[in-house]
């Protein structure tokens, strides 16, 4: 039988994932990555058994209670703490990728803490049906949420990401007391969840995608305009092209050169990331390209001779957004 409730326990919430990481058309999100998140949500849980046990005592209050209000801030604290590194580090780039992340840092967290309780408690099925189908899916959506609307909202201002990361964090929190307060019987708590969980995150995914799609056409159209004007060094009378010639008035020719080299590189390899999402939605894996590696340090090379005042001239050229950020980490884990 204890065989049993490990699978009731355990399975589902690995299969929810499996399921996540199959349907995600772009195969944005490396196994590696998931692998890490898993690690980090088993972290989570280890450090969780020792801060709630501590507040238990200092704190004096009864299980319930404590499950109530005050588990739901240690554990999704806990959870939040790898994916605040991922979505701030710039290496998820759409909301797709971030909800996998999240539901693999849950479903780490639960995977231990249900390892756990099968060592602590003699219980009977009902009791592993509940966490495995239950509470186990409550933690990967949780932390789902909390992923997605930190990528969603936390941009780059330091007031957006308070701003976002409290409101994704709250939510959580929410949701998490919200499901252990058991507002129906368990049973039914845990059929509402099972049922409700993969049709809102399925629907996150269609959105995700079409938003994928439609980035891919707007800055595919706009590298390629750019390249252009850059290979063929008539800058014309576009706002661009003035704005690259009024660099000359203001820095050495050198510089200039330099500047004009490292937007060209820049493009060439959002061109190429861009080239390979569309290549891994179509069902190819392309090779680790061994060039990417060299205009990596000509990269580097270009941003140390410009310097901080000219790479600040020439952001409004091409700003580099969470997304433009991501791209360079996608291609720099694919180096060959």
């Amino acid at each position: 039988m204890i065989a049993v409730h490990i699978l009731i326990s355990i399975l589902p919430v690995v299969l929810f994932l499996s399921g996540l990481v199959l349907v995600d058309s772009y195969k944005l999100v490396r196994f590696r990555s998931v692998g890490a998140a898993l690690t980090a949500g088993l972290m989570a849980a280890g450090a969780a058994w020792f801060v709630n046990n501590g507040l238990v005592d200092v704190l004096d209050v009864d299980r319930v209670m404590f499950s109530r209000y005050v588990a739901p801030l240690t554990e999704e604290s806990l959870k939040a703490f790898w994916i605040l590194f991922v979505v701030f580090s710039d290496r998820v780039g759409f909301s797709v990728d971030a909800a996998i992340i999240g539901f693999s840092v849950g479903a780490g967290f639960t995977v231990l803490e249900n390892i756990y309780f099968l060592g602590a408690l003699d219980a009977g099925t009902q009791t592993w049906v509940i966490r495995g189908f239950g509470t186990a899916i409550m933690h990967g959506v949780t932390a789902t949420v909390f992923a997605v609307m930190l990528r969603t909202l936390a941009h780059s201002s330091a007031r957006s990401r308070l701003v976002g990361t409290t409101s994704a964090f709250v939510l959580a929190v929410i949701l998490h007391s919200g499901y252990n307060h058991f507002p129906f019987t368990p049973m039914v708590s845990t059929a509402v969840l099972v049922i409700t969980s993969p049709m809102v995150l399925m629907g996150l995914f269609q959105q995700s995608e079409r938003q994928t799609r439609t980035w891919l056409g707007t800055g595919f159209d706009t590298d390629q305009e750019l390249m252009t004007l850059l290979m063929s060094g008539d800058f014309g009378a576009s706002r661009i092209g003035q704005y690259l010639s009024s660099l000359r008035e203001h820095f050495e020719g050198p510089i200039v050169a330099d500047m004009l080299c490292l937007i060209r590189i820049r493009v060439e390899l959002s061109i190429r990331a861009k080239g390979l999402l569309m290549m891994q939605e179509a069902g190819f894996t392309p090779p680790p390209d061994a060039s990417v590696q060299a205009k990596f340090k000509e990269l580097e090379y270009l941003e140390d001779s410009i310097g901080k005042a000219g790479m600040l001239a020439i952001d409004p050229i091409q700003r580099w957004s969470s997304k433009e950020l991501w791209q360079l980490n996608m291609l720099s884990e694919r180096k060959g």
